[in-house]
């Protein structure tokens, strides 16, 4: 055990002369980043050995075999205990050595950025040993894992320690865990107090349907908000170059404008259910005008921990791509910080598979044809949390018109605002709520030509004077101006429980009469993802094979292909080349009366149509 001991010291002290502030010139900011890799293991109390196994031999393994662009590691997580020796927060009970220095001075080496998971608002320690430090309950007691926005935790743990990072470790940025999501709303005296003060309301609700309800959480929002402005802006403000990124802040969990200075959005979709979590994570961040990333979970979580396989994880990565985001996968570390190595092998297939696609995807831009409202409006005012609102009717639409193979954007307010006349189809999904600003935007956008399709009677009844009438559960269509408007009685809820093939083609019927000649049509198979996109002056036609039990069964072995597709793509004239990406394999087309036509023999995961016009 001695001779193990002092080998990993010797290690470490090779690796420790380097300066903290070590040189970025070789390494890319997340904005310039594509492809990551991620490990955390929420170091707690059982962690008496951490660093022991962390090695340069093993970064340098990862680095060689994966050959990301990036590295998240982890630092601390939700139980509030680092495992990395943290002179300003709260240390695991054993570590040996600074394996923190190792991750740094390994990949600094190999020009790879290297960022921390921490978790931020949800840190079980800090409130333990600082009861007063927690957001209270509307009990009254402490909540045991949520901070106040109103109490000293940024200031005296998360700044300092986030400083300690960017200073003492020269590491290039966090991606913060536990943020929006993690919120809670908080009757501590501080808080209420600053209620009453924003609001001038005196009775403050106790749970959802009361009075004040909405203003509560709204109040509470702007917290979180001010509360991520700040501990950015005073990082940034002795460490501008530190990248912060907040987990799921500004996507669709937080469906709102870009509102602090984050350097770059990120979320962990969910690990049951993957592809479908996917879908709507990938198109929702596109639009909000920030670098985006999107990360898989290496395994499954029900019934076990399963590791996932390759197809299955180059799959998840494909809905990503195809949207013109970056990718990570997480991987878990064992208790003591170290990696199993034997894990890798299937990471450096996705990886691959990714950096073949990347030149074709990478920053991509949808070209617009079906937008899907997510309205903010709406969700925070039907939601009983903060944050995380219930998505469920737009992921059944969403899922539906995917498995009618439309190009499918997943938009709010604000994505839309100035631009609704780029949509030739707009959908509504069962909304309640909209501001009277934005409806009365849609009704003038049918006036001059555009097409809405309204799904749900809650939506039908915000337009019940263009509809010429309540609705009584009947599909309806009426020309409205130069345009036209729909109502569906589809249901979000029942077809994701149900998967109704009649629920799904009455949905595709209507959203057909609105919008007969979409600029890409596809027929062969139902599953089939499709992204229009357009890239370094191509068209990209992005077809991905969703064929199988994903949605019920939690590893997949095998995925079979999907095709022959046949493929009509409008377009004013006839194209210089059309090849079938990755690989630039020809293919043969045949052009008449503005339409290309094509036939792709087959889809294994993802393949990409590619047309290169004059």
């Amino acid at each position: 055990m001695k001779s193990s001991i002092v080998l990993l010291a010797l290690l470490l002290a090779t690796v420790a002369v380097a300066p903290a502030a070590d040189s970025t010139q070789n390494r890319l900011r997340r904005a310039e980043s594509f492809l990551g890799i991620h490990f955390d293991f929420h170091a707690n109390t059982d962690c008496t050995n951490v660093g022991a196994n962390t090695t340069p031999a093993m970064v340098e393994h990862i680095i060689k075999l994966v050959r990301p662009d990036y590295i998240q590691t982890d630092c601390k997580g939700h139980p509030g205990l680092s495992s990395y020796p943290t002179r300003v927060g709260h240390r695991a009970p054993g570590i040996i050595g600074d394996p923190l220095r190792v991750w740094r001075a390994v990949t600094a080496a190999h020009g790879i950025g290297l960022y921390m998971h921490y978790s931020g608002v949800w840190d079980s320690k800090a409130i333990q040993d600082h009861p007063d430090w927690a957001a209270v309950n509307a009990d009254g007691k402490p909540n045991e894992r949520a901070i106040s926005f109103f109490g000293p935790y940024a200031e005296k743990l998360l700044i300092p320690q986030l400083r300690e990072l960017a200073g003492d470790y020269g590491v290039d940025g966090v991606w913060v865990d536990g943020e929006c999501w993690a919120s809670v709303p908080d009757y501590g005296e501080a808080a209420l107090a600053a209620f009453r003060k924003a609001t001038g309301i005196t009775n403050v609700p106790r749970k959802p349907g009361e009075p004040n309800w909405f203003e509560f959480l709204q109040f509470h929002r702007e917290m979180f908000r001010r509360y991520l402005r700040h501990y950015i802006a005073a990082v940034k403000k002795t460490y501008p170059r530190f990248q912060i990124c907040s987990n799921w802040a500004f996507a669709h969990p937080m469906p709102e404008p870009v509102s602090a200075p984050v350097d770059f959005l990120s979320g962990d979709f969910s690990p049951q259910d993957s592809v479908n979590s996917a879908r709507l994570a990938a198109r929702y961040l596109a639009w909000q005008g920030k670098p985006w990333d999107l990360m898989a979970w290496s395994f499954s979580t029900k019934p076990t921990r399963a590791q996932k396989t390759a197809v299955q994880l180059q799959r998840e990565a494909a809905v990503v791509l195809a949207m013109g985001g970056g990718f990570q996968a997480y991987f878990t570390q064992n208790r003591d910080g170290s990696v199993r190595l034997n894990e890798m092998p299937v990471m450096a297939e996705v990886a691959k598979f990714c950096r073949a696609r990347q030149a074709i995807c990478h920053r991509a831009q949808a070209v617009p044809q079906v937008a899907l409202l997510y309205s903010t409006t709406h969700s925070y005012r039907r939601t009983r949390t903060l944050f995380s609102p219930d998505h469920t009717p737009i992921d059944g639409a969403l899922q539906a018109l995917l498995e009618n193979q439309w190009s499918v954007e997943v938009l709010s307010e604000h994505h839309l605002a100035g631009r609704l006349r780029d949509y030739p189809l707009i959908v509504i999904p069962e909304c309640e709520y909209l501001d009277a600003t934005f409806r009365n935007g849609l009704v003038a956008y049918v006036k001059a030509g555009g097409n809405l399709l309204l799904i749900g009677r809650s939506a039908a009844k915000l337009f019940e004077g263009e509809l010429g009438g309540k609705v009584e559960g009947e599909n309806r269509t009426v020309a409205y101006g130069r345009g036209k408007i729909a109502y569906s009685n589809f249901s979000g809820h029942t077809y994701l429980h149900k998967r109704l093939e009649a629920l799904r083609c009455s949905l595709n019927d209507l959203a057909r009469q609105l919008f007969p000649k979409p600029m890409v049509e596809v027929k062969g198979s139902n599953d089939v993802d499709v992204c229009l996109a357009r890239n370094h002056g191509k068209l990209l036609v992005n077809l991905i094979n969703t064929v199988g039990p994903h949605k019920t069964q939690s590893i997949i072995e095998t995925i079979p292909p999907v095709g022959p597709l046949d493929i009509t793509l409008r377009l004013p004239r006839k194209p210089a080349a059309v090849t079938l990406e990755p690989g630039a394999r020809p293919l043969t087309c045949d052009y008449r009366d503005g339409e290309l036509r094509l036939t792709v023999p087959k889809v294994e995961i993802h393949e990409i149509v590619t047309v290169q016009t004059r």
